[in-house]
């Protein structure tokens, strides 16, 4: 009797434990309170910086945060706000530091960490949506620019929960443009630009499938400068 008790005790357990266990869409766990290391350290220093309403904003992860876009662009009023290894939580958890300035300008790129962690693209979308109508609610005058995701080369080996994952890359991209037409922003289609002719990431543009080379930056810079989305 004892140990139908204990039995059943553990059973109850089991169940318990089971039933406060989220269950996601995609068939693997993904984490919506995950930060990067450098998280709070880099947020604290953003919002330690003045505020100018010229400011022209670059907000991200590390393909963002891995160059100088004032060096790069020759603009003394272009802030870095990207933070490596962030995800689309994450940017919408410290978009009051970037709103509270009324920035003339922001350029979006984030994303690529939520697929590598799994995180369906329904709800990179989603946070793209909030993201867009944060900054439109508290800094209407900013002018908001959304960029595709960049494509990946698989035949490195650096980053390998990033690669491969071109249907999820290209879903979140066909979701970014409809975002864009729908909230009446700009879109600015980096991922044709980069891929090689094998539909991968261009090994003149990168460093390790992932991020960029100096010689990606430039073209990004191009693309940039064409579209005359700058001035």
């Amino acid at each position: 009797m004892l140990f139908k008790s204990t039995i059943l005790k553990i059973c109850l357990c089991l169940l318990c434990f089971l039933a406060s266990t989220p269950v996601f869409s995609q068939g693997a766990a993904w984490d919506s309170t995950f930060r990067p290391a450098s998280y709070e350290v880099k947020v604290a220093q953003f919002q330690s910086y003045a505020n100018s309403t010229e400011d022209i904003i670059f907000l991200g992860n590390s393909i963002t945060a891995n160059t100088d876009w004032s060096e790069l662009l020759g603009l003394s009023n272009v802030k870095n706000r990207g933070i490596s290894g962030d995800i689309t939580f994450g940017v919408l958890e410290r978009l009051p530091e970037i709103t509270e300035g009324k920035p003339a300008k922001v350029f979006i790129l984030i994303g690529i960490n939520d697929i590598s962690r799994n995180i369906p693209h329904s709800r990179i979308v989603s946070n793209y949506e909030k993201i867009v109508s944060g900054i439109k609610a508290n800094s209407p005058v900013t002018k908001i620019y959304i960029h595709t995701l960049l494509p990946t080369n698989n035949t490195y080996d650096k980053f390998k929960n990033h690669y491969n994952k071109d249907e999820e890359i290209l879903n979140v991209n066909k979701a970014i443009k409809d975002l864009a037409q729908k909230a009446k922003i700009t879109l600015i289609d980096l991922y044709p630009h980069f891929l090689d002719s094998e539909k991968k990431l261009d090994k003149r543009y990168t460093i390790d499938g992932l991020h960029l080379s100096p010689e990606g930056y430039q073209k990004w810079k191009e693309i940039l400068e064409k579209g005359g989305y700058l001035k």
